[in-house]
């Protein structure tokens, strides 16, 4: 087989498109944006947890406070005299609290006694008013270590000079050195208290606001992949569908070639033949018997005809009795014309997927085709084997060759079996050569990953 010129058959693109492709930058940016409203709610999510962390350890640095103003009380200006509202006794511990206790935060001071009344407060007029104390109150009396906090409602009629401010109140149970017991409560402007926790949020918002912008961008890059092998998925599907048209045309016309040039043609001559002898008749000298004969003959060639051309349409025996007999089967229309074949097949069906020998199959089927329709060659060769990793079919044929352009002028006017076939091959992991030069005959050779 000559070598003097090489033309190689490949995928060339689609004819037209058969759907718009996917935007890849389209589908990334809506990814990007469907994930704004998560990053939002999750900035959302965390502001709120940061403030409410941090409100919560306001509320506990006051309680802290509260139980150290507790101790300077305690050990600087209670006396045992505050419970008969002594006014040296009163006098001193103001003097305490106004140096020691109430600073920015911390804006008001009672102490009570068990029967509820107020026995001193920085607030004068409220001094000797008595008032109903609750439960949680009374229970405070006797536990100094554990100052409870709440977010006074200012509704109580002893919180009449607080009034308009929200304030956390913090009460704990004190003991004079003589060992009365009596009720300290503190309170604290909640606003005060509430900016540990914006502080906290402003501490954390940078972090947490920068990783999951940066965890959004990081995304991108895996969603641009993802959309890209979608659209690599769709063309491919739009390019199998495209063959697979392009074959069906391909298929369609050849079919209606062969029946119109063949069968068609014949049975036409057959029938003039049958109406000429029977207007002539017999007494006329018409040799009938002759004319019968020959019509019979006729007849039978147009069934062998039908009968490969069902073979072409589908091979009955391909999945049945294996890549080999229907290969012969192909070989057997060459036969017909007068060409010598050869077939041979080292590669059993089982060592091939069902997939893999259909291609082969249609391979030397388009081949083999083209061979008797262009080639006017005397013989003809199939070959499959393995060779490299890959199961190659080989055909050669002693015909007249052909050059790259004769190949691209066939492409050009419509004549597109190899083409669609390569682009078959070439989607399976495979590819076809096809080596060529006028006069020389032809050699194509199909390869399969195996």
């Amino acid at each position: 087989m000559a070598d003097n010129a090489h033309a190689a058959a490949g995928p060339t693109g689609m004819d037209r498109r058969l759907g718009e492709p996917v935007p890849v930058g389209r589908l990334v940016a809506r990814f990007a944006l469907a994930g704004v409203p998560a990053v939002l709610l999750a900035i959302v999510i965390t502001a709120w947890s940061s403030v409410r962390v941090g409100t919560r350890q306001g509320i506990e640095d006051a309680k802290r406070v509260a139980y150290a103003s507790g101790r300077i009380v305690e050990s600087l200006g209670l006396e045992d005299s505050l419970a008969r509202r002594d006014p040296a006794a009163i006098a001193k511990l103001d003097a305490v609290v106004r140096s020691d206790v109430l600073r920015a935060s911390l804006v008001r001071v009672k102490v009570w006694t068990r029967d509820g009344t107020i026995v001193y407060s920085d607030e004068g007029q409220l001094i000797g008013q008595q008032f109903v104390l609750d439960d949680e109150s009374l229970e405070a009396f006797d536990d100094e270590s554990n100052p409870k906090a709440d977010v006074s409602g200012l509704d109580k009629d002893e919180n009449v000079f607080e009034a308009g401010t929200k304030l956390l109140e913090v009460y704990q149970g004190v003991e004079s050195r003589d060992g009365t017991r009596f009720l300290l409560e503190t309170y604290f402007r909640y606003d005060q208290v509430a900016q540990v926790g914006q502080s906290m949020w402003r501490a954390f918002a940078p972090i947490a606001v920068g990783s999951l912008l940066l965890l959004e961008l990081a995304q991108i890059p895996f969603a641009w992949n993802l959309a890209r092998r979608l659209r690599a998925g769709q063309e491919s599907r739009e390019r199998l569908l495209q063959h697979a048209i392009e074959s069906s045309d391909s298929e369609r016309r050849r079919i209606a070639g062969d029946l119109h040039d063949g069968v068609v043609q014949e049975l036409t001559g057959v029938s003039m033949s049958l109406t000429a002898a029977g207007m002539r008749g017999a007494g006329a000298g018409t040799d009938a018997e002759g004319i019968m004969s020959e019509a019979g003959n006729q007849i039978r060639e147009s069934v062998k005809s039908l009968r490969s051309l069902l073979v072409d349409i589908y091979p009955p025996n391909l999945h049945q009795e294996g890549l080999e007999s229907a290969l012969a089967d192909l070989l057997g229309a060459l036969n017909n014309r007068g060409m010598s074949t050869a077939l041979e097949v080292t590669v059993p069906d089982r060592d091939m997927s069902a997939q893999d020998v259909s291609l082969l199959y249609r391979s030397a089927q388009e081949a083999l085709r083209n061979v008797a329709a262009h080639s006017r060659a005397n013989r003809v060769s199939v070959r499959v084997a393995r060779q490299d990793g890959y199961v190659v079919l080989v055909i050669d044929d002693d015909g007249r060759g052909f050059d790259a352009a004769e190949l691209s002028a066939r492409a050009q006017d419509g004549h597109v079996g190899l083409r669609s076939l390569a682009g078959l091959l070439s989607d399976a992991g495979g590819g076809l050569e096809i080596r060529s030069a006028a006069g020389k005959g032809t050699r194509i050779e199909v390869r399969l990953a195996s």
